[in-house]
């Protein structure tokens, strides 16, 4: 008799469901977030476990690697795409465990990508790397914005950067203004310390994997960004075509046309938002730095929105990216954007 388990988790305890291939409810029980007690209540079912599904939540990872490395067959459930069920008055999380287990029997499971854990440890110290910046942005628009309000001067980052005790107070009035100002300091000294940490960390990992060196010929791209896409976007044969990757870098639009009338949108946020960042950035860069980008992006942007021009160019990257990626070939701006 073949089996399958739902798991519906959560941020304490999870709810276990087995069920037969007749949807019959053989086990259901919640259980407390440890691997052990799991293992326990799963290990009756095992030899006929045709497989585990798991939930896609936002700490998924100690369940997903702790079943694969006991051997079990683990689906992480794609949630946005998860088929709802209807004609039900209560709902619950026996429920939700259960229609996982039961998409499961019939082959009608959406999953996500389980990404190798060896990788994403690297991946994860980017994304690290993405909130420190944000981090620090924040405290140097802070700063300037109260050194306007007193001196009426807005100075640059760099200048920031050069200030000494004694300039401080040379600049700010009272001497509370110049305990927050070099609290703001102290915190950007230390962002920027760790930001840089963390690149060179990625550089020196980015070095083993293949792929890192032929991404940064494409204009715009240089270590971080090569970094971030090789990373985010995993293993390429996941995607059917090009136009899935593209998709999945949010490069496409989403929209709902009927009788040539625009009807509605979709989801635009259904994506990766680090891919999204990464290509935007590089179409920033490579339009200010190469000039056949440039002119294609002058041209769209005379017929288009700016930032419609922006994301055209953007898209142009991607689909190189996901080519040269697949055929390990350097960028070729002729095909590209000829």
């Amino acid at each position: 008799m073949m089996c399958y388990a739902g798991i519906d988790l959560h941020a304490t305890n999870s709810v276990l469901v087995v069920i037969d291939e007749a949807d019959r409810v053989l086990y259901q029980k919640r259980l407390r977030n440890d691997l052990a007690v799991i293992f326990t209540a799963l290990t009756p079912y095992q030899t006929t476990l045709q497989g585990v599904v798991v939930e896609s939540t936002y700490n998924w990872y100690w369940l997903v690697d702790g079943l694969m490395e006991a051997g079990y067959r683990v689906h992480l459930a794609h949630a946005p795409a998860l088929p709802q069920y209807s004609g039900l008055k209560h709902v619950d999380d026996q429920h939700d465990a259960q229609w996982l287990a039961h998409l499961l029997r019939l082959g009608l499971l959406p999953t996500g990508y389980i990404y190798p854990k060896a990788e994403r440890a690297v991946r994860d110290l980017l994304r690290k790397r993405s909130q420190l910046v944000r981090h620090k942005t924040m405290v140097v628009l802070s700063l300037q914005s109260l050194l306007t309000r007193l001196t009426g001067n807005r100075l640059s980052l760099p200048r920031l950067r050069q200030l000494t005790p004694e300039g401080i107070q040379a600049l700010v009035p009272f001497p509370e203004h110049v305990q927050s100002v070099s609290s703001s300091l102290a915190v950007l000294q230390c962002l920027e310390h760790e930001i840089h940490t963390i690149e060179g960390t990625v550089r020196e990992a980015g070095r083993t994997q293949p792929g890192y060196v032929l991404l940064q010929t494409v204009p715009g791209i240089g270590p971080i960004l090569a970094g971030t896409i090789l990373l985010e976007a995993g293993d390429l044969r996941r995607f059917a075509t090009v136009g899935h990757f593209a998709s999945y870098c949010r490069c496409v639009g989403s929209e709902h046309v009927s009788n040539g009338k625009r009807k509605g949108a979709g989801n635009t946020k259904n994506g990766n938002k680090y891919l999204s960042w990464a290509f935007i950035e590089a179409a920033h860069f490579a339009i200010r730095y190469e000039a056949v980008i440039r002119t294609y992006y002058q041209r769209k942007q005379a017929r288009t929105h700016p930032l419609v021009a922006l994301k055209a160019v953007a898209h142009k990257l991607a689909r190189a990216c996901y080519h040269m990626l697949r055929a390990q070939v350097p960028f070729d701006l002729s095909r590209a954007f000829g």
